[in-house]
């Protein structure tokens, strides 16, 4: 790709180039901006935007097929995923997709030269003003502040030559005003002055036995100790026989990285048994900072916990650039707020991919344009085709934060307010459990955490857990009727504990809540399962739920107590097999391998 310099020294030239007419234009993606945004002014003309266009992948029909066919234990090809080869050649779009977006951008002066592709030329990117950009899509930007201080460069809608919708699926950044939030941000450090609660909401169903809390589970303290969390998922006696073969990793957004310095006082502290040398990897992706001196609470809580669990398997965390607050500067291209197309485009021409990959990061579903809230989830499918398992944390605040329950469509209409990406259905996601004796869905007052669950608007409840969910409706009856989507794929998949785990943070133990602890606890236990798997000469785990859903929670603790609760409402109760509260509970290491033959 030529340097920014070519746009903003040929001016004159390119503005001389006739523009296609508007009345062969049709709107291709609107959006309305969220409520904490609010327009503040016209966009910078020579602003510079760095223009990401996504053309339809050709024969994701087929690639989805195949995810499935490779996923399900009861089909022949079961285990037998994708090639980096495979995906990218069922991700490609046609020729005729190519020449015609091509064809378009010439006509605006951006010839071939000056256009990156992706490694499946699924993406074109590049860098353009404001100015040119707007006469590409029929649009107008302007500067959007957030309630919180974020500003970024926006636009409502977009429009695309009638002609090219069928050959682009999105275009970015335009309508998508992402605000990623920490599924355990500086909030959610628990507050150990304030007492252990009891449970808000009893199950009719907590007749069933609960397992008694090991002893390292009960020690006077309110904290939960890594120690405790092996022991009582019972990895504890196991030890990876094959850790050079595997490998595991976690992402990072919003500036989050983890401190060496900190991970290494915390293994000392909880992993006495591990070489001292063992150390994650970092890979930064568009200019991510590696600033040591300042790391992340959620990023110290990614690393700490997959690395506690799975010593010395390999490990690596990716840390990419983006993120807020954005400072205007029309000499500096942005794309801020689109941590996700960031990271897949890196990930997804890598030949070497971790096995499982943990993220602690989403946002509502309704502030995510449907086009690229799609194209995200296709995406992340293709890595689950290549076998890799991705655990997304389910969020944290229940069915939705109390007082702000209301649709994004100008209707205000109260509802239930679902996460993405949990509720791609190509992922696994991983509610929040607490307590032992027994678990139960977690919550913690002191700081208004509440493990997140919901139905998806945007994506129709997949097959293969259509048995499963149809049931847990039947249960619920007419309870939250109209509030929620009852054909949506439905979520979390699975749980683990999400409460005032101890964390070294900043050279000191910090106990934090959030379902960012359950998501890399149920990766350091699944890249465990793995490391047997692959001992034992049989595939990865992959895309895990076609199996789960297939043999109703195999070897996971089914939780019956407790409520997804929000929206000045009890939410959704736990109940016997899968719930939308916990789905199938949460990984007993022992009966999961027992399950796999391994």
């Amino acid at each position: 790709m030529k340097s920014i310099s070519f746009f903003l020294l040929n001016l004159p030239l390119v503005l001389a180039v006739p523009l296609s007419s508007r009345t062969d234009y049709a709107i291709k993606s609107s959006h309305i901006a969220p409520r904490e945004w609010t327009k503040l002014s016209r966009a910078d003309l020579d602003h510079l935007i760095s223009l990401r266009i996504g053309l339809k992948q050709n024969q994701f029909d087929e690639l989805e097929r195949h995810l499935y066919e490779v996923s399900d234990p009861n089909h022949s090809r079961y285990g037998q995923h994708l090639s980096l080869e495979d995906v990218q050649g069922l991700s490609a779009p046609t020729e005729h997709s190519c020449d015609s977006v091509h064809e378009w951008l010439e006509g605006h002066g951006i010839t071939r030269d000056h256009v990156e592709y992706s490694p499946a030329k699924d993406w074109f990117k590049m860098t353009l003003p404001v100015w040119q950009v707007e006469k590409l899509l029929d649009t107008e930007y302007h500067q959007y502040g957030h309630e919180n201080g974020k500003q970024i460069v926006r636009t409502t809608q977009y429009s695309l030559p009638k002609s090219l919708h069928n050959h682009i699926d999105v275009v970015q950044p335009t309508n998508f005003f992402g605000n990623w939030k920490l599924h355990s941000t500086d909030s959610r450090i628990a507050d150990l002055s304030v007492p252990v609660e009891e449970a808000s909401v009893q199950s009719s169903s907590s007749s069933a036995a609960a397992a008694a809390a090991p002893a390292s589970c009960v020690t006077g303290s309110q904290a939960v100790s890594l120690q405790c969390l092996r022991d009582f998922y019972r990895t504890s006696n196991y030890t990876p026989q094959v850790p050079k073969k595997n490998y595991v990793g976690t992402t990072n957004y919003l500036g989050q990285v983890p401190s060496v310095v900190d991970f290494k006082a915390f293994m000392t502290t909880n992993r006495p048994d591990a070489n001292p040398t063992y150390q994650f990897t970092t890979q930064l992706i568009a200019n991510a900072s590696n600033n040591q001196a300042s790391p992340g609470v959620e990023a110290d809580l990614d690393v700490e916990m997959v690395g506690g669990f799975a010593v010395p398997t390999n490990f690596t965390t990716y840390s990419t650039g983006g993120s807020p607050p954005f400072n205007p500067d029309q000499n500096t291209p942005t794309n801020t707020n689109e941590p996700y197309l960031t990271w897949l485009d890196y990930v997804l021409g890598q030949k070497s991919v971790p096995y499982v990959i943990t993220t602690s990061y989403g946002d509502d579903e309704q502030t995510v344009p449907l086009d690229y809230a799609q194209r995200v989830c296709s995406e992340l499918a293709q890595l689950g085709a290549r076998g890799i398992t991705l655990l997304f944390s389910s969020g944290d605040s229940g069915v939705g934060a109390n007082g702000t329950c209301v649709s994004n469509d100008g209707t205000n209409k109260q509802q239930f307010l679902p996460a993405f990406p949990a509720s791609c259905p190509y992922v696994t996601t991983v509610g929040g459990t607490r307590d032992f004796a027994p678990e139960q869905v977690a919550f913690d007052t002191g700081n208004g955490y509440v493990a997140g669950s919901g139905f998806s608007n945007y994506f129709a409840r997949p097959d293969y857990q259509q048995a499963a969910v149809s049931a847990y409706l039947t249960t619920l009856g007419t309870k939250n009727q109209g509030l929620y989507n009852t054909t949506g794929r439905a979520y979390p998949d699975i749980s683990a504990q999400s409460y005032r785990f101890l964390v070294n943070y900043m050279a000191a133990p910090t106990p934090v809540d959030g379902t960012s602890v359950a998501s890399p606890l149920a990766a350091g236990i699944l890249t465990l399962i793995n490391d047997a798997l692959i001992a034992k000469g049989k595939p990865t785990l992959g895309f895990l739920n076609p199996r789960l859903y297939s043999t109703n929670g195999a070897g996971f603790n089914d939780i019956v107590t407790g409520s997804s609760t929000g929206c000045d409402t009890a939410g959704f109760p736990a109940g016997k097999g899968w719930d939308v509260a916990s789905g199938f509970g949460t990984p007993d290491f022992v009966n999961i391998r027992a399950s796999l033959g391994v």
